[in-house]
């Protein structure tokens, strides 16, 4: 149930009545009507700018079409007052008995409710984490990782068709790298020391590598030449490093559908065969780029190269994708990598970037539009750093892995349910502060805690009152439910199914988490008026119609609250210690 969906419904259909009976001109496009809460929750329930989008089209005065609009509404039982503001906008309260069938429709739907059919199935690709397999994954990789995955769950929830995808970067120079790395650890379980040269990988990660490669080998491979060994090594140390990360995801309760593999693309035509259909549509050409912008590196000269024209697909250049000496540039894999996701017959294409790949954007976007005839939709998420803190000040962790802090590490600190929750309590493309002191402290300012809490006191006020079946709680006199602090939470509640829906449309997880934590506010607040007056307590004794109610409300709260943190995926607890 969807509450202002039934709205927008009413709305359109009184519309559909004043076109009907003359009062509009017919053949109006009702499109960008919209129904919404107004943003001074003084001026009513609901508002919609229908008055304000149709002025112009029908030629007519908004506030003349708002007051024959408002005429229609309040013929509804549903609607107890329209009232017209400033040029147009309409305002409107509904009745009590409108909210309140939020609640037995959220117990008959439990956990679920909320879910959406939005998606309508429509297959997307959302491409997360994908970190090169040369060490574990650090404290950046974390964010990404996390807003994939609640993106993941929350599209799932929407009702599409959910592809998770992790790339390997495994077909670039960073795993000759790897390898060398991985040689000189291996040259240290023989009983050598090892020789770190600048640019090789330092992290001790690399030592049971290092160990496994001696049992594997024995000391043959001592005092050989790079070309014996090289390209084992890289396989050996590249599978290696993919289960440490595996292992990585799923402590933070991360788990991916496919990974593909870079290293696929090369020597199998299929970079080939992309940049052939995009020269297929005239988007290839030998030609010069224009020196960069800003300073001139030194060793820059004007050369010939093979060349996309992005230019015709949004970008600000033209971007190249084979080297003078022929060789592919990095661009090239990753057109061919979504080129392969468009024939897999994705309908939309999600990245999760790091803050660092935002060049990456637009170039992309040009070569997705133009490879899918502008069909299929990429929209990629930057996620900006995160900065450790505790207490208020920087919070410098061990750097096992050499130079950064291991996702595995915070994750062991925290867990991963305050770790993926706190992740999300900011949006992608804003900085985020994770402190660790804040983290873990209990109280209001924490909104895991207070998000958690507020799901551990509803299973004990649940427990108090005998636990009833939630077909019991369903059946129970909705009318009874009077109260502010009831109807505020009532009204809450019904914010859910629209949150959800407007989240997946946008792509933004986090969207969930802001409105649990509001979500937990307002029942805190209830319960909060239980103790201060005893006759709004949840479990009233001697009035067991009112008790049944009140837990109906409590319940359905709750699994708006179970709903939420799925998608976040965090675990909901039921006793706080």
């Amino acid at each position: 149930m969807n509450l202002f969906a039934d709205m927008k419904l009413l709305v359109l259909t009184s519309l559909e009545n004043l076109v009907a009976e003359g009062t509009l001109p017919a053949g109006l496009d009702f499109g960008n009507v919209s129904v919404e809460p107004p943003r001074d929750a003084g001026h009513g329930d609901m508002a919609t700018n229908a008055a304000m989008v149709l002025a112009k089209p029908s030629g007519m005065n908004p506030r003349a079409i708002a007051e024959a609009l408002a005429e229609q509404l309040v013929a509804d039982a549903v609607v107890e007052t329209a009232e017209v503001a400033g040029p147009g906008f309409l305002n409107m309260r509904l009745s009590a008995d409108f909210w309140r069938a939020v609640v037995p429709a959220a117990l008959a739907t439990g956990n679920g409710f909320g879910r959406s059919g939005v998606g309508a199935g429509r297959k997307v690709n959302v491409e997360y984490v994908s970190a090169n397999p040369t060490g574990p994954l650090h404290v950046g990789h974390t964010r990404g990782a996390v807003t994939g995955d609640a993106l993941a769950r929350l599209l799932d929830f929407a009702g599409y068709n959910v592809t998770r995808e992790y790339y390997i970067n495994d077909g670039g120079a960073q795993v000759d790298v790897l390898a060398r790395s991985a040689y000189e650890r291996y040259r240290e379980a023989c009983g050598l020391s090892p020789e770190i040269a600048e640019g090789l990988y330092p992290g001790d990660y690399l030592v049971p590598v290092g160990e496994a490669l001696k049992e594997k080998y024995g000391e043959s491979l001592l005092n050989q030449p790079e070309s014996v060994w090289l390209e084992d090594l890289r396989d050996f140390a590249t599978d290696a490093m993919m289960n440490l990360i595996r292992s990585d995801l799923k402590s933070l309760n991360v788990e991916m559908d496919v990974f593909f593999s870079e290293k696929s693309l090369y020597g199998t035509g299929r970079i080939e065969q992309a940049i052939a259909t995009l020269d297929a549509k005239g988007l290839i050409y030998e030609g010069t780029l224009e020196p960069p912008k800003g300073k001139m590196p030194e060793d820059w000269e004007p050369r010939i190269q093979t060349l996309f024209k992005s230019t015709e697909h949004g970008d600000d250049v033209d971007r190249p994708v084979k080297k003078s000496d022929g060789a592919w540039t990095y661009f090239a894999p990753d057109i061919a990598y979504h080129y392969d996701k468009i024939q897999r017959g994705f309908d939309e294409l999600i990245d999760v970037f790091g803050a660092d790949h935002g060049g990456y954007v637009k170039r992309m976007k040009a070569a997705v539009s133009a490879l899918s005839g502008g069909k299929v939709p990429l929209d990629i998420k930057l996620c900006q750093l995160v900065k450790l803190m505790k207490d208020g000040a920087p919070f410098k962790m061990s750097k096992r892995a050499g130079n950064f802090v291991l996702l595995r590490d915070v994750v062991d600190l925290v867990g991963p349910d305050v770790t993926r929750f706190v992740m999300l309590t900011r949006k992608n493309d804003a900085p985020l502060e994770f402190d660790f002191s804040k983290a873990l402290e209990q109280s209001k300012d924490n909104p895991v805690f207070y998000v958690q809490y507020a799901h551990a006191r509803i299973h004990s006020v649940l427990a108090r009152g005998g636990n009833p079946a939630d077909g019991a709680l369903g059946g129970a006199d909705m009318a009874l439910l009077t109260q502010p602090g009831e109807m505020a939470l009532i009204k809450k509640l019904a914010e859910w199914p629209r949150v959800l829906e407007q989240a997946a449309q946008a792509h933004e997880a986090h969207r969930v988490a802001f409105y649990l934590y509001e979500l937990a506010s307002a029942f805190h607040s209830l319960q909060h008026q239980g103790k201060l007056d005893a006759t709004q307590r949840f479990n009233v004794e001697g009035d067991a119609p009112l008790t049944l109610a009140r837990l109906a409300l409590v319940r359905a709260t709750q699994f708006a609250l179970q709903a939420g943190l799925g998608i976040l995926g965090v675990t909901p607890v039921e006793e706080m210690r």
